[in-house]
């Protein structure tokens, strides 16, 4: 019998919380074999990442206890010392961690650091390094690689930064990849490619994948076994093909119930509530079409005409502008009270500086923002504070955007406050409300945004948005990091609001399958621009243009029977969206091809 690359066998890990020690996994045990991928799913708090933080030994010592038996190819790693443990990470074991903004140094460029790795684990010169980094960054497919190389990371999306990480953890070729969500950040596209390049990886190098996701499409497409947790324990484990056709626990028949599918809301004119399932016995309720609540007749909340939002790049000794990033590029397009539009596109291609722009979180370079009838650009600092109360967002990273020295009751309660919506003592209890609303406990307000999950922190920073009652959400990934039952709790949640307030959402995501269920018009952004927006219907059952089929094909499916099938990696080139100073986008041409379905015509001057 072939030995296992990874052995974990009867895992406990506790945390010491207020004097006690708490469990948050128990009596965990399994192995990984050469070149195998095993898939850990479960809810956000379930006790995965934590698994693989105990692995890597990253828990801190002074209030985490790990016991139990963790074994790389025979070597104990919980007996190893630290100075051997830190050449083991990096070299033998990586890891992509969950939001690459903590993981990556702010001061240093994103070269510089996968470099690092290089020069530490492989003993390369500096220069030998950067250029290993530099082609991992074009096999990861960073658009203009070599001129980003030295870049910072904040100039990057959160794709982008993802796929650093992604670069960096690979760049060692170690005998074992630990990837914890490291495609939630992703756009379908590039998603499939990073499955695929893991995939080529395990067969050149032989390299085993511990795979820790909540999408269970992508466990269908990757994982040889699934290991399904709740609450800090395997409740079932076995061949991933056997799992997804004949679930024997409650708890993954409700994971793989909730799981959106692409093409289930055909014959269907308005968005769709969620299935909700029951966790301890699997069952489901019947989902059901959301009251119509837009009021196409009234002038639109949200105008937006000709908006263009460009960055200067600057350099030298002088600091002259040598190039501009066309963020984002004529694009228009209206939002009614009650009403869903998504934006979809690979990450990069303008979605999030477009949600910027209209909450004028950067400025836009020109183009017209009309919020309820008003300019925003026009807005001097008081009025515009005042209208942000009625536009709120939702940001891509939980973590970034909640403050670390502050508990999350605080950060809920203070725009009520500032806002003075409420006084302290009601604030309180709005922020109760709040976190009840957003399936948590009301006593975890007294918490620091490190001491929970991912997806939990997601779900404050919805519980914030909501707290001023806006009648505009701009909803930036807003799901991404939720895992399947959580999401769908969620996204039932705001469904339910916008039927009872008549919110309207501009809705960011890569997540087609979620994008078809709780829109009613979608938009496909490419290089910062509209290329097709139309009704959900017509652009789901009809898509017209190349790079709208192109996103749809790439969405992965909850079927392990094509798991076998390779796309094969894309040789394609992304086109950078840096251009010259003096540079003039050429005029685009479009096409009505039914009442509201607008696509551009493909041999327009760089289009598609």
């Amino acid at each position: 019998m072939i030995p296992p690359v990874l052995s974990v066998q009867g895992l406990n890990v506790a945390f010491r919380s207020e004097g006690t020690w708490r469990r948050v996994v128990e009596d965990l045990s399994f192995d990984i074999g050469p070149r195998e991928t095993l898939a850990i799913v479960g809810e956000s708090g379930s006790g995965k990442s934590v698994t693989a933080l105990s692995i890597m030994r990253l828990l801190p010592a002074v209030n985490a206890r790990v016991e139990g038996r963790i074994t790389l190819e025979g070597r104990d790693l919980l007996a190893l010392p630290e100075a051997r443990m830190r050449e083991v990470r990096g070299n033998d074991i990586a890891m992509i961690f969950q939001e690459p903004m903590t993981s990556l140094n702010p001061v240093l460029t994103v070269g510089f650091q996968v470099a690092e790795a290089l020069v530490y684990h492989r003993g390369l010169d500096r220069r030998a390094a950067e250029a290993e980094a530099l082609r991992l960054f074009e096999r990861v497919r960073i658009p203009a690689a070599a001129s980003r190389f030295h870049e910072y990371p904040h100039r990057f999306s959160g794709g982008m930064r993802q796929r650093v990480m992604i670069a960096m953890a690979l760049a060692c070729r170690p005998k074992l990849l630990i990837a914890d969500e490291p495609t939630t950040a992703l756009d379908v596209t590039i998603q499939a490619q990073i499955l695929e390049l893991v995939k080529m990886l395990q067969e050149e190098e032989g390299m085993s994948v511990l795979f820790i996701t909540h999408d269970m499409g992508v466990v269908a497409e990757i994982a040889d076994r699934t290991l399904v947790m709740f609450k800090g324990q395997a409740v079932e484990q076995g061949a991933t093909e056997k799992i997804f056709h004949a679930p024997r626990a409650p708890y993954t028949r409700a994971l793989l119930a909730a799981v959106p599918q692409l093409g289930s809301m055909t014959g269907h004119a308005r968005p769709m509530r969620f299935p909700t399932v029951d966790i301890m016995t699997g069952g489901s309720d019947e989902p059901a079409e959301v009251p119509d609540t837009v009021a196409a007749a009234e002038r639109p909340l949200l105008e937006v005409a000709n908006l263009v939002t460009r960055f200067d790049i600057r350099s030298g000794v002088l600091s002259r502008v040598t190039g501009r990033v066309h963020a984002v590029e004529d694009v228009s397009f209206t939002l009614q009270s009650g009403e869903t539009l998504a934006l979809v596109g690979e990450s990069g291609c303008g979605k999030s500086t477009t949600g910027r722009s209209i909450l004028r979180l950067v400025p836009p370079s020109a183009g017209h923002i009309l919020f309820e009838g008003t300019d925003v650009a026009s807005l001097d600092k008081a009025a515009l504070r005042a209208m942000r109360r009625r536009m709120q967002m939702v940001f891509q990273d939980p973590f970034a955007s909640l403050n670390p020295r502050r508990t999350v009751g605080a950060a809920l309660a203070e725009p009520i406050i500032v806002h003075g919506m409420a006084g302290k003592a009601e604030a309180q209890e709005r922020v109760a409300s709040l976190l009840r609303k957003v399936g948590l406990q009301p006593e975890m307000a007294s918490r620091y945004p490190h001491e929970f999950s991912g997806g939990q922190r997601q779900r404050l920073c919805i519980a914030r948005a909501l707290a001023l009652e806006p009648r505009l959400i701009v909803a930036d990934e807003a799901v991404s990091a939720l895992d399947v039952s959580i999401k769908a709790q969620v996204l039932n949640l705001m469904l339910d609001l916008q039927a009872e307030l008549g919110l309207a959402y501009l809705f960011i995501s890569h997540d087609i399958a979620v994008v078809e269920r709780v829109s009613h018009r979608i938009a496909v952004m490419y290089m910062g621009e509209i290329v097709e927006i139309g009704p959900r219907a017509a652009i789901f059952e009809s898509p017209q243009h190349s790079y709208t089929k192109r996103l749809m094909a790439a969405v992965p499916v909850p079927d392990p029977a094509r798991r076998a099938i390779r796309r094969g990696l894309s040789s394609d080139e992304i086109r950078s969206p840096v251009r010259a100073p003096d540079f003039t986008p050429p005029p685009r041409r479009y096409r009505e091809v039914s009442p509201g379905h607008v696509v551009q015509v493909e041999d327009s001057v760089g289009a598609g």
